[in-house]
């Protein structure tokens, strides 16, 4: 299982990214997915989750600001950020998720920061 994310960076507050995560080597459209982001000394905590059927679940602080979506053809789930703001400042990492546990396998991470 190999998860590749990209789309971070450096943007101002209140601006917007779109990080996509590619997954490979599962049954990704029969699988739940979600992002989790890790800022500096902090430990890594779910953002967002997606299920097979499309049903969205989110943490509060993003709820509102944060659109996760997948496209099951081209196995990659996307996480619209919207308002952003400098505590979503953290390396974003995607993966599967098997009842509330994410699987051992982590990508390297995009990084999001968010700074004026």
């Amino acid at each position: 299982v190999q998860f590749v994310e990209s789309g971070g960076g450096l943007v101002q507050p209140g601006g917007s990214l779109r990080l996509s995560c590619a997954a490979s080597g599962s049954i990704f459209s029969i699988e739940d997915m979600g992002w989790y982001r890790q800022a500096p000394g902090k430990q890594r905590d779910l953002v967002a989750r997606i299920t097979s059927r499309g049903s969205t679940m989110y943490a509060d602080s993003m709820e509102g600001r944060f659109t996760i979506s997948r496209d099951n053809a081209k196995n990659t789930v996307y996480l619209q950020m919207n308002d952003l703001k400098p505590e979503d400042t953290a390396v974003y990492f995607c993966n599967t998720i098997v009842g509330t546990i994410p699987t051992p396998y982590w990508g390297q991470g995009t990084q999001v920061t968010v700074s004026s």
